[in-house]
């Protein structure tokens, strides 16, 4: 058995941000990755956004994590000399009905504390987007575009360089709570024995936590999210990321228009239900994740409460125009010829057994196994705040 003090499943950005916070306060820590590279899973297939905060309900653990994470990513992207592109953000509102939608938005950036924000009528948008279409807008100046896979990558060297090891092709199969207080981590062929254990897996992190007690809800649900990528003669026709209003019920943001760091420009995501864990293309199928769902009451209340939704989104995903329609709205001009297909991700939603959609940050404890059972976008953007937050309550 191999010992260390403090253990973390998972090496996307959140995994190594509690990792990076922990070895440079000089705690042993060891990191443990499934995949042969870091990020390779939510970290490596968002749409790379620094989000403001402009979304989430004020008090909120993503309001307030989201606010200091901003700060705290740009001022690390400055010092690492790692791309932060602060091009802002347009929240588009189609028509008169969403203007209410909108104005609640403007009330929760106001209450949130987001920067600069600013409500522009019909001509104000066409000023700064000719090529966008709405009769308001929200701009949020602050919201930025990074690399996260680049941000990632940084995390864990400044873990190894601080004397903490990130562990690569290690998949952990099981946890094991010691009777004196401390855990196991079974891999393949190896015991890891820990005195904390934090869980970062995403995707995986409700399985997780079974394995020592943890209480099996909320259970993750995989939302494949696919994208369209815009063809070089389009990618330059707006210049902000757009997004839509959302729909309040869901904790989806809608299709939305976000420039990427390397010049590309992507369309998306929609949010299918993934019939595999790690479900990134229609054909990929888990007869182990069709069984779970089959037996979930969360998963079953889920779909009649929200069959109507979940067809829209099918429809969007099978037919490139319909999924196109939805984007019109607000960018009239885009055609078939303008996108092409692009890489997707899943993004791993909690469920709570009623069949609604956790919102916020979940975090839960069992002895000393600490696991982080929601926490999709904007996670990406609160990792460092959200690290400060595990470290604070692994009572060290």
């Amino acid at each position: 058995m191999t010992e260390s003090r403090v253990g973390i499943v998972g090496a996307g950005i959140v995994g190594l941000a509690v990792a990076r916070k922990l070895a440079l306060a000089g705690v042993p820590v060891t990191v443990l990755e499934k995949e042969a590279d870091v990020a390779g899973h939510q970290t490596g297939h968002n749409s790379g956004v620094v989000h403001a905060g402009i979304y989430y309900k004020p008090g909120s653990a993503k309001a307030t994590m989201t606010r200091k994470g901003v700060g705290l990513i740009k001022e690390y992207c400055a010092d690492r000399g790692l791309v932060y592109d602060e091009r802002g953000k347009l929240v588009i509102a189609r028509n008169e009905a969403e203007v209410p939608k909108l104005r609640e938005l403007e009330r929760r950036s106001l209450a949130n504390g987001v920067p600069g924000v600013r409500w522009l009528e019909s001509p104000e948008i066409r000023e700064l987007e000719p090529d966008v279409a709405g009769v308001a807008a929200l701009l949020s100046p602050s919201t930025a575009i990074v690399d996260y896979v680049a941000i990632t990558r940084s995390f864990a060297e400044d873990v190894t360089k601080a004397g903490g090891q990130v562990r690569l092709s290690t998949p952990v199969t099981k946890l094991e709570l010691r009777a004196g207080g401390g855990v196991n981590a079974v891999t393949l062929g190896t015991t890891h024995g820990f005195s904390r254990l934090v869980i970062c897996a995403g995707l995986q992190a409700d399985l997780l936590a079974a394995t020592v007690g943890d209480a099996p809800a909320p259970s993750i649900i995989p939302f494949r999210g696919e994208y369209l990528r815009l063809a070089p003669h389009a990618r330059d026709r707006v210049k902000h990321l757009i997004y839509p209003v959302p729909d309040p019920r869901y904790p989806f943001l809608g299709v939305h228009l976000t420039p990427r760091v390397n010049g590309e420009a992507d369309l998306g995501p929609n949010a299918v239900l993934a019939l595999a864990r790690e479900g990134y293309r229609r054909r990929d199928i888990s007869a182990t994740e069709l069984g779970r769902l089959a037996r979930s009451g969360a998963f079953w209340r889920l779909a009649r409460q929200n069959w109507m939704a979940g067809v829209r989104e099918v429809r969007g995903s099978l037919l490139r125009r319909a999924y196109l329609a939805e984007a019109r709205t607000y960018l009239p001009w885009i055609q078939l010829s303008d996108v092409t297909p692009a890489p997707a991700g899943v993004r791993a939603q909690a469920v709570d057994p009623d069949g609604s959609l956790v919102d916020d940050f979940r975090i839960s404890k069992v002895g000393d196994v600490m696991a982080i059972r929601n926490a999709p976008s904007p996670a990406a953007t609160a990792s460092l705040a959200i690290a400060d937050h595990i470290v604070s309550r692994l009572e060290l």
